[in-house]
């Protein structure tokens, strides 16, 4: 797919709009980013200016940390439109991708999709943003539900690459692939998960985020300590490593013992393993040095993997300006 190809509508001139409106515009493409709440004239401008000036005001900070070249920034503005209300049905009649970026309740999700499904083609892929309603208590918002799916942006959407797809059972095969190749084509990482509270990436900082949270409560460590331990630990590791790899790469019997143990002392709510890291363990499939895990090794070069993650590693300490070569 080229730049360009794609008519892109992101409906709701929000943060989130915003974002994917860049993401879009970075990527080559022309952008209609939609109002959908009536307004008279003089708020029509104030909302065009102001989501043009925080856009504006985005891109200029790339460019002075050296990310994009300063004439990259008027070039990338050129191609969104903020679009009224009063143009909006033109505008998503125009579009073959439609982003919903409302408001996260269902009377707004309702309402918003009424007005996209009364204006777009048959044929356009409809993607919600949403971060919490599940992509199957959307369906009867729609018409053409085949054509519906998640796709959560994590903030911000111009600069992250992930963006966390969640299909129904009835989404299209086609309009997946689809929507995968453009996320790609501008640069993004689509990862396909099922219909879950969450998705992947906030299922799992939640956890993480309240246990810190009850660490400072429970005088553990301070809010500074736990924050330097999680960027120059957890968070070096994890941006170099998967999460599932990294129980492979450590060995699952490790996070089978550590888990009873911390149920044990610290909470069997919060810290029981789930029943697939007891039966990897009974089966011995502990990982990387028994040749299975979660993963299959069997047939990798297994020296060349562990050098393969070093250099992840390395590069990930060295982008922190971290690494010290040896006295």
């Amino acid at each position: 797919m080229s730049a360009g190809s794609s008519r892109i509508a992101a409906v709701g001139a929000g943060r989130m709009g915003r974002g994917i409106a860049l993401a879009f515009a970075w990527g080559g493409y022309d952008v209609a980013l939609i109002d959908l709440k009536p307004r008279d004239a003089a708020a029509r401008d104030r909302l065009a200016r102001e989501a043009t000036d925080e856009m504006a005001a985005s891109l200029a900070m790339l460019a002075e940390l050296g990310a994009i070249p300063g004439d990259a920034v008027a070039r990338v503005l050129a191609r969104i439109r903020v679009v009224p209300e009063t143009d909006a049905s033109r505008a998503l009649g125009d579009a073959d991708v439609i982003f919903e970026g409302v408001p996260e309740t269902l009377p707004a999700k309702q309402e918003a999709f009424a007005r996209i499904c009364a204006s777009v083609r048959p044929d356009a892929i409809l993607a919600s943003t949403t971060s919490t309603i599940l992509v199957t208590h959307l369906l009867t918002l729609v018409t053409h539900p085949e054509r519906l799916i998640n796709a959560h942006w994590l903030n911000p959407a111009y600069l992250i690459p992930v963006v966390e797809l969640s299909a129904h059972p009835g989404t299209a095969p086609e309009l997946i692939a689809r929507l995968r190749g453009l996320l790609e084509d501008i640069g993004k990482v689509p990862v396909l998960c099922g219909v879950a509270p969450g998705y992947i990436v906030p299922r799992l900082q939640a956890l993480i985020m309240n246990e810190a949270a009850r660490m400072v409560e429970e005088g553990v460590a301070s809010a500074n300590e736990i924050d330097k331990a999680t960027r120059h630990g957890l968070g070096l590791r994890f941006s170099a490593i998967g999460v599932v790899e990294f129980i492979d790469y450590g060995g699952n019997d490790i996070l089978y013992y550590a888990s009873r143990y911390m149920a044990e002392h610290l909470s069997r709510e919060r810290y029981t393993a789930p029943a697939i890291v007891d039966r990897l363990m009974q089966e011995g499939r502990i990982g990387l040095k028994s040749g299975e895990g979660f993963y299959d090794y069997r047939n990798r070069d297994v020296p060349a993997y562990r050098k393969d993650v070093l250099a992840r590693t390395l590069g990930a300490v060295q982008h922190a300006g971290l690494f010290r070569p040896p006295r």
